[in-house]
């Protein structure tokens, strides 16, 4: 079911204002301003569906504290995370290239905050905006390398693995060793039954990798976990890390 963010409470108006989202904040400062003033800040909750495979865009986002998986969807109920995008990109970027329905399902997996644009207004900014256009082109080739490599690795690669490779990029995404993902979720993440997640979850938690205890993770040894994680978790990076230093030149 698609579900809609809600406007800001007065609990998160009374917070400290974020930090920009990073692509935003790359952006020429006369540019930069004159998008954010089609913005408005919204917040999004964990598991609301902000698109659904299918679906008009009628929305872009950019999040600042939230962190949104991206989800292929096979006949209508079998899943498979193929990005996930926080403070440093956005989602819906299609629109603007000619895909006005989208193709993938954009679940919360963190609640938090996110700048939002009418996609009507994001497309004619797009058009006229040499610098925007340089930016989403840059941004929509590291997303596509990145969901390559992940559907290689979940062809190929033994669940464990792909596990502690997921839990390294929502790390690397969050910039934080702590964070909360539900069995349900990451069974959903990696296309398979949560008896799998289970069993791999406790592996780690063995071998004192992770912490696990009712959704909340908490990574005890990043080394050990990239030791266990195959080989796509450094493509993905690396693929994340030279995109982005080129969105961001």
């Amino acid at each position: 079911m698609h579900t809609y963010p809600s406007s800001l409470s007065e609990e998160d108006r009374a917070q400290p204002r974020p930090v920009l989202n990073r692509l935003l904040a790359s952006l020429p400062d006369e540019e930069q301003a004159e998008l954010l003033a089609l913005c408005d800040t919204v917040r999004v909750e964990v598991g609301e569906v902000l698109y659904e495979p299918g679906q008009t865009i009628r929305h872009i986002y950019f999040p600042v504290d939230s962190l949104i998986s991206l989800l292929a969807v096979a006949e209508g109920r079998m899943t498979l995370e193929v990005g996930s995008v926080g403070q440093e990109g956005m989602i819906g970027a299609s629109v603007a290239l000619g895909h006005k329905q989208a193709q993938v399902r954009a679940v919360v997996q963190r609640a938090g905050r996110a700048s939002r644009i009418d996609a009507v207004e994001f497309c004619a900014e797009f058009r006229r905006n040499a610098s925007l256009q340089r930016l989403l082109y840059r941004y929509t080739d590291t997303l596509l390398a990145q969901a390559i490599q992940i559907a290689v690795c979940s062809r190929f690669h033994v669940l464990e693995a792909r596990l502690a490779r997921s839990l390294l990029i929502t790390r690397d995404r969050l910039q934080s060793e702590k964070f909360h993902l539900t069995h349900e979720f990451l069974a959903q993440a990696l296309g398979v039954r949560r008896v799998g997640v289970t069993k791999a979850a406790s592996a780690l938690q063995q071998q004192k990798l992770i912490s696990y205890s009712r959704g909340n993770i908490e990574i005890l040894d990043s080394a050990g976990l990239e030791a266990v994680s195959c080989r796509c978790y450094e493509l993905v990076k690396d693929n994340g890390a030279i995109g982005m230093a080129n969105v961001f030149l």
